[in-house]
């Protein structure tokens, strides 16, 4: 398993990777894709217990 400083210098090769400038539309759209997955996750799991 990766550790907290493992996790963070992958991290800061992504940045650099992405680009600085590019990183804040990558966590929007990160943001946006994971509330997509818990809305979507909760209607099937309420049309599994009605």
């Amino acid at each position: 398993m990766f550790g907290l400083s493992e996790l963070a210098l992958i991290l800061l090769v992504v940045a650099v990777v992405v680009g600085i400038k590019k990183l804040p539309e990558l966590t929007r759209s990160a943001g946006k894709a994971a509330r997509i997955f818990k809305s979507e996750a909760k209607a099937l799991k309420e049309q599994d217990h009605p």
